[in-house]
């Protein structure tokens, strides 16, 4: 293929997702389960272009990386939404509704405003928790784990530590009164642009495309090695953001990782906020290991000790 064609195949995808679901059949568009399966469609599909148009060899998708991921977008698509529905976004309906609070001019805004809308109160939410959690140490715990993965794949923006997760899924998209059919495109706009931005393609956006979107040149930058250099172009959808607040940063990684590009495993991604505890743990442990010997054996009879007092006792 063209190369040329390569690099449109992010805005492409943005495009054929915004005309489905602004002219696709209302059965289809009505039904929630249908954003599940463009979800699905839209990951699979940049996997498969993973294949013809590899970007990084070192980044290549393997069987453990593959199940890996799975389970990510599985916990994501499960127990994180349920999560976030519950525990956020139904509470903030019910005050909503409790205060009176009406936004029925959402729904009276033409269908690609509000769209447009409902990505950029997503995006600024999660821009300001992204950075967040790079400058706050116990909130870089719960995201430190996404930036072990030691290589970029389309499902990669689902794996990190659960807590994480959860934490960048808020957003305040509950209080509005938006067309269910724009919040799906919106979610699925979201979607393709973060999958082709963690993804092994190599296709380089239209200069207009990467101003405003986040693309796999500059995420892949906010993967470095180097701690520091991760410190930037938080945009998860939206680099704009990075651009307003002067947290943008040209430049491309080809190897990404942290810590010795250390492959963490599930479980170690789900423990691993809680390290520090765990080791002051193990070493109060350890502390008290040998000094609890020492005193049982200054407290211990010796042998000669056991003789001296059965032979005052036999005389």
């Amino acid at each position: 293929m063209n190369k040329s064609l390569i690099n449109l195949l992010p805005p492409a995808m943005v495009g054929l997702v915004i005309v489905f679901w602004a002219f696709g059949p209302a059965s289809l568009l009505e039904n929630p389960w249908t954003l599940v399966a463009t979800s699905s469609l839209i990951t699979a599909t940049v996997l498969l272009l993973e294949f013809p148009f590899e970007r990084h060899a070192d980044w290549r998708m393997n069987k453990r990386e593959f199940f890996t991921d799975l389970f990510y977008v599985v916990l994501s698509a499960t127990l994180i939404s349920w999560l976030t529905a519950t525990l956020a976004e139904d509470p903030l309906k019910a005050a909503k509704e409790s205060l009176g609070i009406t936004t029925e001019w959402a729904t009276r805004m033409p269908f690609l405003l509000q769209v447009a809308v409902v990505i950029v109160i997503f995006e600024f939410g999660q821009y300001w928790m992204h950075r967040l959690m790079h400058n706050w140490t116990p909130f870089w715990l719960t995201h430190a784990p996404h930036h072990h993965i030691t290589q970029l794949n389309a499902a990669k923006g689902a794996v990190g530590n659960p807590i994480e997760l959860f934490l960048i899924s808020l957003s305040v998209v509950a209080l509005f009164d938006f067309e269910n059919t724009a919040l799906f495109c919106a979610f699925n706009v979201m979607n393709v642009i973060a999958t082709f931005a963690h993804a092994n393609v190599r296709a380089n956006p239209p200069i207009w495309y990467s101003f405003i979107f986040t693309t796999i040149r500059n995420h892949s930058l906010h993967h470095s090695t180097d701690y520091e250099s991760t410190r930037c172009n938080y945009g998860n959808s939206l680099i704009v953001f990075d651009r307003l607040f002067g947290t943008f940063r040209e430049g491309e990684a080809a190897v990404v990782g942290q810590d010795d590009r250390k492959r963490l495993s599930i479980w170690e991604q789900a423990v691993f906020p809680f390290q520090p505890v765990i080791s002051r743990v193990k070493a109060r442990r350890n502390q008290s290991g040998p000094i609890a010997a020492t005193a049982m054996n200054d407290s211990t009879p010796s042998s000669q000790d056991l003789s001296a007092v059965s032979g005052s006792k036999a005389a």
